[in-house]
């Protein structure tokens, strides 16, 4: 086998046994600031969502009784009667 995966393997237990690099003092609250942004947005999209889709039934419910589209159009087999 080649000797790839062993140099891999140390070059992990150096970073694992090695100093740790510092970590910047506002990362923690800056990424808890950003998933309480994206969990607002992801709830005002689904809230807005909603309001589409309850506008679109309202408005098909008023459209259909307005209009009757189940019943059957007349029929323009016969012409008008005139004159009798």
């Amino acid at each position: 086998m080649s000797g790839i995966p062993d140099r891999k393997e140390a070059q992990v237990r150096q970073l694992l046994q090695g100093p740790y690099p510092p970590v910047p003092t506002g990362l923690a609250a800056g990424a808890a600031a950003r998933g309480d942004r994206l969990l607002r947005r992801r709830r005002a999209v689904r809230r807005l969502g909603w309001a589409v889709l309850f506008a679109a039934a309202v408005a098909f419910v008023v459209w259909a009784s307005l209009t009757h589209p189940w019943t059957a159009p007349p029929t323009g087999i016969s012409p008008p009667l005139q004159g009798w």
